[in-house]
């Protein structure tokens, strides 16, 4: 009976001050495929609303799901990597990086090949993070067993389900969010995937376009709709043979795309895109596009090459016409080439049919003119005649190759974190570019294939304030401003030589004066604040404060978001700045403890090793909590002033949350 009151004591515990989560269950499963090859299977069920990361996230990110294979003694050997599922991606403004998750559930596998004659069960160990749209909970560490079927059992795959064995509280105190009160992630849309081949369809269309204006395609639409309306005998022939032409335009540039998909691969493209390597080749290789298009070379074909293709367009019929449209791509890739290749980059680091979408939209806004000024012939008189405003066009798309150039250079810094293109170099390197750009427009500087300029059309002058106003724009980023316009282009806030502005140590509530207290540094919006406990607790009994303590994570998504959406307004800020005292407390900090700090816990049963887990510890025992952002305001004796809060983007409830519990510390 005493049991039963304890027990039902403790649920009411958990539903008033918080909630324990488990909302992954993992079971494996082995396939045999010979006498010494086996595919490991590792399948996670997801409960509704929750969303585990996949294995490949760059560093700083949310930590990624990873699998490591007890092979002690080496009885087998890992044959290549493990494959996921396709799952979601979407890229993270908090994390300002490109995520992959899972719903529902998720799927890993893994061949191995036995490498001696005793063939016998694997253990495994996964480690992952799951996050819904209020919580995420911290790593956690999921040991496998892979039962290896016996002959009799080989054609037939063997389930095991997984006893979660690092449970954070006994399975009878577990209470389990509602499937259906949950939505996905707002930061992890559904339809993320849909949208981002939607918006290179539409980035292509517009490039196809720009590349229209450019002196190697734009004198080519009246040549060509001319010789098809005189050479055929009746108009609705030329229109056909001009349809035929541009429909074949479109299917030589998704050839294009589908090739690039089938050479890398639909997956191994997004893997790609934070490869160092794939970053500064396209570095480089966009540079060299930059100058090709302002001048310095020209990127041409072999000639024999066009004069092959060429020849077989005499041919006549469908067959001369394709040729004809294949000749077009081969003469006009000095001007098309540059866009192409840089919109086949973009495409490959999304993955997927994303190169093929892109062609698709860019060949259609190439092919468009031909067959329209074909139906209607009159409408040639309105196009404005040839001359040195194709060139300048070029140069413009040259200046664009080359500040776009510096993103994947970053990239690639960042992902080495070498702190060589931090924020305020990047930014200075676009306002040189998009200045010089701007002076190119007013004619104040000429580039080699430039026509003589006796003066400035509007349309070029009204094109350059623009563009001197977007370098004006940039300016004040130098100095800490968010600039909104253009984030996840430059490295993020806090990769800079002064993560809050050149001369500012923080936010505008505090400046650089005096030191910091004992074990306290400066966290986010530079708020100062403690990670270790005891010294908070010591700092906040001599200043009289009360304490908020901050149960967070590095690896939070929701943690960042309540750092950089709520915590910022000036409100919430002055309170965190001057009445409170504030403890982040990491649970998935992996620095190991003393050896002579490290315990059992008397809550899990789990041996506590590293500093997160001390924290993590701590929630569990004290609030029945293990999900992050987890906040509490405590009195000098840690006793709670008010009801504990978790992820709120709310900020007038935040705020007002914050204030009954100073208002309570003052009574």
């Amino acid at each position: 009976m005493r049991n039963t009151i304890i027990a039902f004591l403790l649920l009411i515990s958990v539903s008033m001050f918080g909630q324990m989560y488990n909302p992954v269950k993992w079971s494996t499963t082995v396939e045999k495929i010979s006498e010494r090859e086996y595919i490991l299977k590792a399948k996670a069920k997801i409960q509704s609303g929750w969303h585990l990361y996949g294995q490949y996230i760059e560093e700083g990110g949310p930590s990624p799901t990873a699998f490591s294979f007890n092979n002690q003694p080496k009885k087998f050997e890992l044959i290549g990597k493990i494959t996921e599922d396709k799952g979601h991606e979407t890229v993270d403004k908090i994390f300002d990086m490109k995520i992959k998750y899972f719903e529902d559930k998720a799927l890993f596998t893994q061949k191995i090949k036995f490498t001696s004659n005793e063939i016998a069960n694997i253990s495994a160990a996964v480690d992952f993070m799951v996050c819904d749209d209020s919580n995420c909970l911290p790593p956690s560490t999921e040991e496998l067993i892979f039962k290896i079927p016996n002959e009799k059992k080989a054609a037939a795959a063997e389930e095991t389900p997984i006893v979660k064995t690092d449970s954070v509280t006994p399975e009878k105190t577990v209470v389990q969010p509602d499937e259906k009160t949950s939505e996905t992630a707002s930061h992890l849309p559904k339809k993320t995937e849909s949208r981002g081949l939607l918006t290179i369809f539409i980035v292509a269309f517009l490039s196809g376009f720009a590349a229209l204006l450019t002196p190697c395609v734009f004198p080519m639409i009246p040549m060509t709709v001319s010789y098809f309306t005189k050479q055929s005998k009746t108009k609705a022939a030329g229109i056909r043979n001009a349809m035929i032409y541009g429909i074949s335009i479109v299917i030589i540039y998704v050839l294009l795309g589908s090739i690039v998909t089938a050479v890398f691969g639909a997956d191994s493209l997004n893997a790609l895109s934070t490869n160092v390597w794939f970053n500064l080749i396209f570095f480089v290789l966009l540079v060299v596009f930059a100058c090709s298009f302002l001048g310095a070379f020209e990127i041409v074909l072999p000639s024999s090459l066009a004069n092959k293709v060429d020849s077989q367009a005499d041919r006549g019929g469908l067959i001369g016409i394709f040729f004809m449209a294949l000749a077009l791509a081969i003469v006009s890739f000095s001007c098309t080439g540059p866009i192409v290749g840089t919109l086949l980059v973009e495409a490959a680091s999304k993955g997927g049919i994303a190169p093929i979408v892109g062609m698709l939209g860019f060949s259609i806004a190439i092919a468009l003119p031909f067959s329209l000024f074909a139906a209607f012939p009159g409408w040639l008189n309105a196009l404005p005649k040839s001359g040195g405003w194709l060139n300048t066009v070029k140069v413009v798309l040259g200046f664009l190759e080359l500040a776009l150039a510096f993103k994947f250079l970053s990239n690639a810094d960042l992902v080495l974190q070498l702190h060589w293109l931090e924020r305020e170099i990047f930014l200075a390197i676009w306002i040189a570019v998009f200045g010089m750009l701007a002076f190119y427009l007013f004619g104040k500087i000429t580039l080699p294939h430039d026509s003589p300029l006796n003066h400035i059309s509007v349309g070029r002058l009204s094109f350059g304030l623009i563009v001197l106003t977007f370098t004006i724009y940039l300016i004040p980023g130098l100095w800490g401003a968010p600039l909104k316009l253009i984030s996840g282009f430059p490295p993020p806030m806090h990769y800079s030589e002064s993560p809050n502005g050149l001369g500012v140590s923080g936010n505008s509530e505090l400046k650089v004066t005096g030191s910091l207290p004992e074990g306290a540094e400066h966290g986010p919006q530079n708020i100062i604040t403690f990670h270790d406990y005891d010294k908070g607790m010591e700092y906040a009994k001599k200043v009289g404060k009360p304490v908020l303590l901050d149960f967070t994570g590095y690896a939070c998504v929701n943690c960042r978001k309540m750092e950089e959406l709520v915590w910022s307004d000036p409100k919430v800020l002055g309170v965190l700045n001057n009445d409170v005292v504030l403890i982040s407390l990491y649970v998935d900090d992996k620095k190991e403890l003393p050896e002579s700090e490290q315990y059992v816990s008397e809550t899990t049963g789990k041996k506590i090793k590293t500093i997160g887990n001390k924290w993590s510890d701590l929630q569990i025992k004290t609030y029945k909590a293990n999900a992050q952002p987890f906040y509490v305001i405590v009195d000098h004796k840690s006793n709670s002033l008010t009801e504990t809060s978790a992820y709120n983007p709310d900020i007038e409830e935040y705020y007002n949350w914050l204030q009954g519990g100073i208002k309570n510390f003052k009574k």
